[in-house]
Formats: C-alpha cells, sequence, structure tokens
C-alpha cells in the first residue's frame, strides 16, 4: 500500500511539473504593454462616467429648478 501510495504522489508532482514546463513564458512581458495600454482606457471611461452622471445632475437640477412651487 505504500509503494501505491508513494506512486501516486510522485506521478501528481510529475504531471504538475510537466504542465508548467508546457506554460509559455514569452507569454508574461507581452501581458504588461497590454495592461499599461488598458489603464489610460480605464481612466478615460472613469472620466466619461463622471462627467455623465454630472450631466444627469445637472438636468435634475434644472427641472426642480424650472418646477413651480407647491
Amino acid at each position: 500500500m505504500s509503494k501505491l501510495l508513494t506512486l501516486l504522489i510522485a506521478a501528481a508532482f510529475a504531471a504538475t511539473t510537466a504542465f508548467a514546463a508546457d506554460a509559455p513564458k514569452a507569454a508574461a512581458p507581452a501581458d504588461k504593454p497590454a495592461a499599461a495600454a488598458a489603464a489610460p482606457a480605464a481612466a478615460d471611461a472613469k472620466a466619461d462616467k463622471k462627467a455623465k452622471k454630472a450631466e444627469k445632475k445637472a438636468k435634475k437640477d434644472d427641472k426642480k429648478a424650472a418646477a413651480p412651487a407647491k
């Protein structure tokens, strides 16, 4: 039983190391410029969202000001 358990652990270890060796190593540096390019786009999206929210609030305030007082 001990030999079987040892064999199963060794097989699992061999499978994980073989899988890790197949991973492309050149992809890691290529991801960084893509992430750097995405950061300004995310900042622009946040600015657009804030501008739309401010515009919506201004319209709501204008409607309140234009409504007759009760």
